[in-house]
């Protein structure tokens, strides 16, 4: 009996030690859940997060993004800088804009591959960053009827200009839109080509998407956004 008991005791100990043990698991998990939960990531400076869309099924979207306005889907495009497949925007919106991923960037440098395609109204290429939700963000814009690269911050659903910059941007081209932001300082380039700069403090930071206006018909090959230092 008394080995009986011995056993009985230890195996109380052991089931002891389980429990304790998954407690600490759960309790651990539920914090990091909480963590996670409570705010979007920041990625570091140096880090960065690319997109490129052949993986995508033609008609869907990228995992992660979410539709403002507009009409995006990947479509295919043969001779895309990155492979066949590329995200348009093809509907007729005020706006039309799309951010990418729930990731929140502070200071950055964002860069695409567009081909303005068509357009009767309008025919434009846009970047949207320090995006709070729909109708507060920033966006550098390039527009190959207007032959113009400018920057605009949309504030409560109305749009602003605050510089703009002239460039010939040609239809039915690829090439290279980009914007550095650091702290209120936003910088725009066309083909490596420095259009055009400003400052403005208004938001500090926000997601990243992509953007066009009216009837613009105009698709994305890789994106990339970089995390910069202060």
């Amino acid at each position: 009996m008394t080995e009986l008991r011995r056993g009985a005791s230890r195996i109380s100990r052991i089931h002891d030690v389980f429990v304790i043990g998954a407690v600490i698991v759960a309790l651990t998990l539920a914090v990091w859940c909480q963590g996670y939960a409570a705010g979007p990531t920041q990625p570091g400076p140096g880090q960065t997060l690319r997109w490129t869309f052949d993986s995508v099924p033609v008609g869907d979207l990228p995992r992660g993004a979410t539709v403002l306005s507009g009409a995006w889907a990947v479509r295919t495009e043969p001779k895309a800088p990155t492979g066949p497949h590329v995200l348009c925007q093809t509907g007729t919106a005020t706006f039309p804009a799309l951010v990418l991923t729930d990731v929140v960037f502070t200071n950055l440098a964002f860069s695409t591959r567009f081909k303005a395609i068509a357009g009767r109204e309008d025919r434009a290429a846009g970047l949207i960053f320090r995006a709070q939700d729909k109708d507060n963000y920033y966006i550098v814009r390039a527009n190959a009827l207007e032959d113009n690269v400018n920057i605009f911050i949309y504030a409560g659903g109305v749009r602003r200009q605050l510089k703009e910059g002239s460039a010939r941007v040609p239809s039915g081209q690829w090439q290279t839109l980009r914007v550095e932001a650091v702290g209120p300082r936003i910088r725009g380039f066309l083909n490596d080509r420095l259009v055009v700069e400003t400052t403005d403090s208004t938001y500090k930071s926000g997601k990243i998407g992509l953007w066009t206006k009216a009837d613009s018909v105009t698709c994305f090959s890789v994106v990339e956004a970089k995390a910069l230092s202060p």
